[in-house]
């Protein structure tokens, strides 16, 4: 055998110990972070006004149920995603410091913004 075919089975192996020791595991879960349903429709964003905890991660799920695409945008915080009619998509946002964030959709400049309130 040439060594580096001898040395896959040690790679092998260490890392199966690191996956049972749960060294390999991440620290925190996208899925152990608070979510919030948003809906994307003809320009408008639902609910029109969230209230969210301060100072924690939070994971907003979007979906888009319009006819068109729709970008769901929030500067101050630097998010911005794309979304095709019918996709579900999802942003991961930064601790916020209480406040009111503004997101709207940047296809429907017209429509309403909607509030995103850290307490």
């Amino acid at each position: 055998m040439t060594a580096p075919m001898r040395s896959l089975p040690l790679a092998a192996a260490f890392i199966a110990v690191l996956a049972a020791s749960g060294a390999a595991a991440p620290v925190a879960h996208a899925d152990e972070l608070p979510a919030y349903a948003v809906t994307l429709k003809d320009g408008r964003i639902e609910p029109a006004r969230l209230e969210v905890p301060a100072g924690r991660r939070i994971k907003l799920t979007l979906r888009n149920e319009g006819p068109g695409a729709a970008e769901f945008e929030g500067r101050n915080v630097r998010v911005e995603k794309v979304l095709a009619p019918g996709a579900v998509s999802f942003v991961v946002i930064q601790p916020l410091k209480p406040g009111t964030y503004r997101f709207f959709d940047e296809f429907h400049p017209n429509a309403p913004d909607m509030e995103l309130v850290a307490k």
